[in-house]
């Protein structure tokens, strides 16, 4: 470095949450590049803490909030520091955040991080909170793929329209947006030219994507198939669907697009139509079954994942029962469950609450139950050969771990592969959450 050259300015970013937030970061990363900054793990080295925040988890504000009280020694020894918040509790708490935590310098929602550089700057507000008119990704730098990751997210829809009662993405997302096809399909060649195999496409109801495309609006199935003729991109994946946009065509890409991975991540949130119709899923629990014998008819070793949320107002034991019978029918290979927690400004936030001991008694008896089918579907894998494509090294010497079409990771003791390969591997072995194989000669 010559002594005219300035030494880089360095970012340090907490992410919390979502796949969509990650994405996010990476985005926000690349913004603040264009400034001079450089990533670093380290925030005591940092000119600026950005903490990437989620409102979907428990008392999220409250975790934010804390993480900040551990911040003010640090401003307090270098005040030049610039600490900022972003994400949906950003767009939740707006100003509050400041007024609570004076060190914070900048408050930024998450459809308006394009003004991360001119807020640091210092030439407009430090509180960007709105839902913009312009589309934040024309004001982005080109997304680029880091650390030769074989895998990327891709952004293509953001918000949601479909206002469950239990849920904060509406308020804090804004409304349901759809990305033009083009420029999904630029970012996705993009990413491959620099490296990457597999994209995943993100969106707060990613199947409800409806862009303008060639010769007009196009639907999502469209997109996939479109995706499906770039070079180079071996893998496709997508979260996270709501089960009322599952069209013909995009259950038809699932038997016609063989880049599209037979995984699916559907949440269906109860088995109860009650509690359904409370929660304004605007589906019954026989509509999402159908729904899944058709999506199986056309690809039929697919695996399924989902959501699930116990204990939600008016739940009684039978509702409780009608989701076990849900599950116990469907055969998810995972399914991510949580106990219900209010969120302010949601129609089910003033709702008399299930005592939490029953709710709690209640989700310890559906994770048993999902627990016991993940076991089954990972043991079924034992004896079967399926793609892994390689993302990174394992603690032990000579182990690689990837990812199965499956979105299984599976562990390999080999070192005729690197990051990226994409090769044949026999499972051998089923762990708790993970994956045992041998290369395929």
């Amino acid at each position: 470095m010559t002594a005219s050259t300035p030494a880089a300015k360095k970012l340090f970013i907490k992410t919390y949450g979502c796949q969509m937030n990650v994405y996010d970061s990476q985005r926000m990363a690349e913004a603040m590049g264009a400034e001079g900054y450089v990533l670093t793990e380290d925030q005591a080295d940092a000119d600026m803490v950005l903490l990437n925040t989620c409102h979907i988890r428990e008392k999220a504000a409250e975790k934010l909030y804390s993480d900040l009280g551990r911040l003010k020694p640090l401003k307090a020894a270098r005040p030049d520091l610039k600490i900022g918040v972003a994400g949906c509790v950003a767009q939740a708490e707006g100003a509050e955040i400041i007024r609570r935590m004076p060190l914070v310098d900048l408050v930024v929602g998450p459809q308006t991080y394009h003004r991360l550089p001119a807020m640091a700057r210092g030439e407009i507000p430090a509180i960007q909170t709105d839902f913009p008119e312009e589309d934040k990704f024309d004001h982005l730098p080109a997304a680029r793929a880091t650390r030769r990751a074989p895998a990327a997210f891709l952004t293509v829809q953001e918000g949601c329209d479909k206002f469950c009662a239990f849920c904060v993405v509406p308020y804090t997302r804004g409304a349901e947006v759809s990305r033009p096809a083009e420029r999904i399909l630029s970012e996705a060649r993009d990413l491959v030219a620099r490296g990457v195999r597999e994209i995943t496409l993100l969106g707060q109801n990613v199947n409800g994507w409806h862009g303008t495309g060639t010769g007009g609006e196009w639907g999502f199935g469209r997109l996939i198939r479109a995706l499906g003729e770039v070079a180079g991109l071996d893998r496709i994946r997508y979260t996270t669907s709501h089960p009322n946009d599952m069209g013909d065509d995009l259950i038809a890409a699932h038997r016609d697009v063989p880049q599209l991975m037979p995984y699916l991540h559907l949440p269906v949130q109860s088995g109860s139509d009650r509690i359904l119709k409370a929660m304004n899923r605007k589906h019954t629990a026989q509509q999402y079954l159908r729904l899944i014998d058709r999506i199986r008819e056309a690809r039929p070793d697919i695996l399924l994942t989902s959501d699930f949320i116990v204990g939600f107002p008016g739940e009684t034991d039978q509702d409780h029962r009608d989701t076990l019978d849900l599950i116990e029918k469907v055969g998810f290979a995972m399914a991510y469950s949580f106990r219900y927690s209010p969120r302010p400004g949601t129609p089910a936030f003033d709702r008399p609450e299930v005592d939490p001991a029953v709710a709690d008694a209640r989700l310890q008896e559906l994770q048993a139950l999902l627990t016991r089918k993940q076991k089954a579907v990972q043991q079924d894998m034992v004896g079967r050969t399926v793609g892994v494509l390689f993302e990174k090294a394992g603690r032990e010497t000579g182990q690689m771990i990837g990812k199965s079409d499956y979105l299984h990771s599976v562990f390999v003791q080999t070192d005729a592969v690197q990051v990226g390969d994409l090769r044949a591997v026999r499972i051998v072995e089923s762990a708790a959450n993970s994956l045992r194989g041998e290369l395929v000669a």
